[in-house]
């Protein structure tokens, strides 16, 4: 089974760059290549596409617009393509549906790999993002909400903050020396406490307290 994908970037060299990129993949088939944030939500809704890889900012509708509408009113999982001057965008997207996070340099090994795993139903947070959603959190301490450790379990808060620090189940489970299937077990429970959706979202409720669904 082959990986349907869309690519949507404003910049010609970049989808082109891409799509050289993906094709060198057999698992992949790129599908089309669009410009704006508009004719992706479009050709999404038109064709079988597993996963859309979305620029941020484009014309007519940005990324994190884009994939609202996706999220929303497709089966397509989207996945950012993104720059560090995007950062801003981040939150909101998490909040829109955006599976993921890849940045514009990423190892094409990194990116096929990403592609997969939010393909088989993960979210994906590169650390170098995460890090930068970090140095962002310029609330207050008034504004931030501490969250409620009483319906977590020790083990789950441990797991908690090895995800906010961009662990996968594998790392985790070589951190505190349980199995993996053990792990995923916890973040199910964890993600069923919080009532939120993949560990992404789990790592900016641990870091802000607040739940962004």
């Amino acid at each position: 089974m082959r990986i349907k994908i869309l690519l949507a970037d404003d910049n010609a060299f970049i989808r082109e760059g891409m799509k050289i990129i993906l094709t060198t993949y057999d698992e992949f088939d790129i599908l089309g290549m669009v410009k704006d944030g508009q004719e992706a939500f479009e050709y999404c809704k038109n064709h079988d596409v597993d996963i859309a890889l979305l620029d941020v900012r484009m014309p007519n509708m940005n990324g994190v617009e884009a994939t609202k509408l996706i999220a929303a009113h497709t089966t397509t999982k989207p996945l950012i393509l993104t720059t560090f001057d995007d950062d801003e965008y981040i939150l909101e997207a998490i909040k829109n549906g955006a599976k993921g996070y890849l940045l514009k340099n990423t190892d094409p090994e990194h990116i096929r790999d990403a592609i997969r795993s939010v393909y088989n139903g993960h979210s994906i947070i590169q650390d170098v993002i995460l890090e930068k959603i970090k140095s962002n959190l310029t609330v207050t301490n008034e504004e931030v909400t501490k969250i409620d450790t009483s319906s977590f379990t020790q083990r789950e808060l441990s797991i908690l903050a090895l995800i906010s620090k961009g662990y996968s189940n594998k790392e985790i489970s070589k951190q505190i020396f349980i199995s993996e299937g053990t792990i995923a077990n916890n973040v199910s429970s964890i993600l069923g406490k919080t009532g939120l959706e993949h560990r992404t979202q789990l790592a900016i409720y641990y870091l802000t307290g607040k739940v962004s669904k």
